[in-house]
């Protein structure tokens, strides 16, 4: 059974949740806000495309991530100095395969910010880059740490596939950042 939409009661359902997800990403209360503001408007001009495949709920966080992720391409396009909060481990895998490509936090120094901002910046364009359905199991299960058996539910998929698309993502990722990171 396909789920419908009832935007009525959006902000009662799920704003707690949303405002959850998004301060944890963006650590601004009124960016927050705005974030989620925006992504129930978005939500409804996109009414008509929502197909009932996710739960509302899903289909919410997916506007709501892409809201985020135009809100760090803003700051970084400005100039600015945006930190974008990823955690790149993963309780379930093999070893962090990212960590001992990022600085140590607590010896920063203004080169080491500038250097995660550009490394932030090459993995949001290296993911960019994973064909469409890899980026959404690597962002869901490795950087946001949703539950393997809720995403296979959602993308009907087998756990083992799920590690499978998650192997190849890293693996696609490790030689983007190699090629377009790594190397200058």
């Amino acid at each position: 059974m396909a789920e419908t939409l009832d935007p009525t009661k959006w902000v009662d359902r799920y704003s707690d949740y949303l405002f959850n997800y998004t301060i944890v990403k963006v650590n601004d209360k009124e960016v927050a806000e705005d974030l989620i503001s925006e992504t129930f408007l978005a939500a409804l001009k996109s009414m008509k495309n929502f197909k009932g495949q996710a739960s509302e709920r899903t289909w919410l966080i997916s506007i709501l991530k892409r809201k985020i992720i135009d809100h760090y391409r803003r700051q970084n396009s400005k100039k600015g100095r945006a930190e974008v909060h990823m955690d790149y481990s993963d309780d379930e895998s093999a070893g962090d395969w990212l960590e001992e490509r990022v600085a140590d936090l607590r010896g920063r120094n203004a080169e080491d910010d500038i250097e995660n901002e550009e490394l932030g910046a090459a993995i949001l364009k290296c993911i960019e880059k994973l064909p469409e359905k890899q980026a959404e199991v690597f962002i869901r299960k490795t950087i946001e740490g949703q539950e393997t058996e809720l995403i296979c539910k959602e993308l009907d998929i087998t756990p083992s596939n799920l590690w499978v698309i998650i192997h190849r993502a890293r693996t696609a990722l490790a030689e983007c950042l190699e090629q377009n990171w790594l190397s200058e």
